[in-house]
């Protein structure tokens, strides 16, 4: 009883703008919370299903679509600390809490009677004078219940509810035996000479790793701001060799975190899901709610990409093979392992530009303040930091977000640096999303941007790689779609899109890097505070499409490969490394590598929601090419164009149709010309 009286779950929270009380909640909060959210749920449920008025859009569809408060509550806080601050405990919890979260939105939409409501009143829809949100809202969750099996005979809904419990297993299971085993290696350095190449900010990094884990040299991990530059800058072949092995072989190793078969069994279950919902394969079956449609788009796209940028990629395997062998005197074959530091060789003789000499004017603070300004000269929003909402780790900075106004708009939480609970990558979430409540109150969203950034030392602060700063670009964009809702209803807020879709407000915000105008504001030197020099923004700039074409078709490779797991129309029980090599052959570049594999930590398509969807960003990258000329041709800060993007793109959410607020907003149909100007293909 008093854990419950205790639970800051089953109280109004009373924090700046209702946030989630993190100081308070405890991990033996989560399950209790869990379990009444669900009880709570499950009771909602029943009482609209079995409501003796007539089904109506306010009755059946508003009210399903308000249900599950608490369950919303503990979820939101629950998974966005289980992805940056884990431990054993809350894994265990995930393990638990996870088939009972399947069933619970299975009691929902495999249930009769609610489909029956929901049914009556998309059948009406043409006599009901809905809005274009309402109509929209009515789609889509007349949708949801076809998609999650509500037309389904009883012996169907059956197989479809363990499925799916099944599906859920396994793709929790996938992500923590990736992470567990990515934690599990080190490459410990303890002679000095061993470390030939790599700068001395990544040094000293190293060595702070080493010391924060009681250790005598230099440590380097399988995180991405150890493994990268280490790839990249490091003279020790042989260490960038092991290195790249155990970066490709996470989860394939054969022990207790291999997840090959886990792999086979999330596409073996996904492709029954989709034959028993009536479809050839689980693509088929995913696509239908994008803008791509079907698999055939999705392949056109990729077989364009291809055919405009391998030809260059080619010619630029050729031109490192070359300098490679002219740098070592030898018959040396460029490998994997040898990409990125030959190519970052090269990069800097030809444009005199490398990582080190830009990090200086990268200072995490300082970027994060010129992305701000971003923001407020686009979208005149502006940022202040508020110390008093509590947040899940001391590192996390909690944010108050105003419109040009004054109004108040979002909270924006951000968590820049790694730890060993944290997954690995970048990513933006929603804490809390917009929506309206029932008095029409507009409940502004809580956003969250998770990054994995490199630590400041005790002689310097975190100084970031141009990469990095693209990064940060990219998940505020997403972060500006959650903080720039205007909607009425949580389902089609914010980020709630299309998954080809979701990527256009974050890619669009890359291009801006590239730009002198905003590079000129961005970098300024941490220690003299001087801007960055002209000549060397020229640099960037003239050095943002070298190797353009390898980097397009490494990202084809990974659509190609999602593609290829999720087009089966047979189950899977092969070689998963064979299928691997076969299904993204096409695009690769540099040689193959025997026993490596991707697939076994390709977390994006096994447990990230990007299952026949990691086409996306290039389709995406389709359109933020097309979108960002709009900019170019205006000036890149232009209002007028900010303004249309913010009222037809941010805004709008999953409200309407993709396809027509693209149009409504560019004016045209997107086309891949400009990302082909862009990236030096087309003149």
């Amino acid at each position: 009883m008093t854990k419950a009286i205790n639970n800051p779950f089953f109280r109004t929270y009373e924090t700046p703008f209702k946030t989630p009380p993190f100081d308070k909640i405890q991990t033996e909060h989560y399950e209790p919370a869990f379990e009444k959210g669900i009880e709570e749920l499950n009771k909602e449920i029943e009482e609209i299903a079995n409501n003796a008025q007539p089904a109506t859009f306010a009755n059946t569809i508003i009210a399903l679509e308000r249900s599950g408060k608490l369950l919303n509550n503990v979820s939101n806080a629950f998974f966005n600390v289980l992805s940056a601050e884990a431990n054993d405990e809350m894994m265990e919890i995930s393990q638990r809490i996870s088939p009972k979260l399947s069933e619970s939105s299975n009691n929902i939409y495999l249930n009769e009677k609610l489909f029956i409501r929901v049914k009556a009143v998309y059948d009406q829809k043409d006599k009901l004078n809905l809005s274009i949100e309402d109509s929209k809202l009515l789609d889509e969750t007349y949708e949801a219940f076809k998609i999650q099996g509500a037309t389904l005979n009883s012996n169907d809904k059956e197989k479809y509810r363990k499925l799916s419990t099944d599906l859920s297993i396994l793709t929790l299971k996938f992500d923590q035996n990736a992470l567990k085993d990515k934690n599990r290696f080190e490459l410990l350095i303890t002679n000095e000479k061993d470390l030939a190449g790599l700068p001395e900010s990544i040094r000293e990094a190293a060595s702070m790793e080493a010391k924060n884990k009681e250790k005598e040299g230099w440590l380097f991990t399988l995180s991405a701001p150890s493994y990268i530059p280490f790839m990249r800058y490091a003279d020790r072949r042989d260490l960038r060799e092991k290195m790249y092995r155990e970066f490709m072989s996470i989860g394939n190793k054969g022990d207790e975190y291999d997840n090959k078969e886990i792999i086979k069994q999330i596409v073996n279950t996904r492709l029954e899901i989709a034959k028993l919902m009536g479809f050839k394969d689980f693509a088929d079956y995913n696509l239908k709610h994008t803008m791509a449609k079907k698999p055939a788009n999705v392949y056109k796209l990729l077989n364009q990409l291809l055919d405009a940028y391998k030809p260059v990629a080619i010619n630029e395997y050729n031109t490192i093979q070359g300098f490679a062998m002219g740098c070592e005197n030898e018959n040396i074959t460029v490998m994997p392992w040898d990409w990125s530091y030959y190519s970052e060789k090269l990069k800097d003789i030809r444009f005199n530009v490398n990582d080190e000499m830009t990090r200086p004017y990268f200072e995490l603070g300082n970027v994060k303040e010129g992305v701000f300004k971003l923001a407020t000269q686009l979208y005149g929003i502006t940022f202040k930091e508020n110390k008093e909402i509590p947040v899940y780790h001391p590192e996390v900075q909690a944010y108050e977000v105003y419109d040009v106004d004054g109004t108040f708009l979002s909270v924006l939480y951000t968590d820049f640096f790694p730890r060993s609970g944290k997954q690995s990558g970048a990513w933006m979430n929603s804490v809390k999303p917009q929506y309206k409540d029932e008095n029409g109150h507009d409940s502004r969203p809580q956003i969250i941007i998770v990054m994995n950034f490199t630590r400041p030392t005790k002689t310097r602060p975190s100084l970031l790689t141009f990469d990095e700063v693209n990064t940060l670009l990219h998940e505020f964009g997403h972060a500006l779609h959650g903080m720039l809702a205007k909607g009425t209803y949580a389902s089609l807020s914010g980020t709630n899109v299309y998954r080809d879709f979701v990527e256009l407000p974050s890619q669009i915000m890359e291009n801006w890097l590239t730009e002198k105008e905003y590079l000129d504001q961005i970098a300024i030197h941490y220690s003299t505070g001087e801007k960055i020099p002209q000549d060397m923004i020229q640099k960037l700039v003239d050095a943002a499409n070298f190797n353009t074409g390898y980097a397009c078709c490494r990202q084809v490779s990974f659509g190609l490969l999602d593609m290829a797991w999720h087009t089966l129309t047979e189950p899977f029980d092969g070689d998963v490394i064979a299928f691997e090599k076969k299904a993204w052959q096409p695009a690769q570049i540099v040689p193959e590598v025997d026993g490596t594999l991707m697939s076994s930590s390709f977390g994006h398509i096994f447990s990230g929601g990007y299952a026949a969807g990691y086409y996306g960003y290039k389709w995406a990258e389709v359109l933020d090419a097309d979108a960002f000329a709009a900019f170019k041709a205006a000036g890149i800060f232009n209002k007028d164009i900010a303004k249309s993007f913010r009222d037809n793109i941010l805004s709008k959410g999953g409200a309407e149709d993709p396809d027509v607020l693209y149009k409504r907003f560019r004016k045209q149909e997107p086309t891949i010309d400009a990302l082909l100007v862009r990236t030096g293909i087309k003149k």
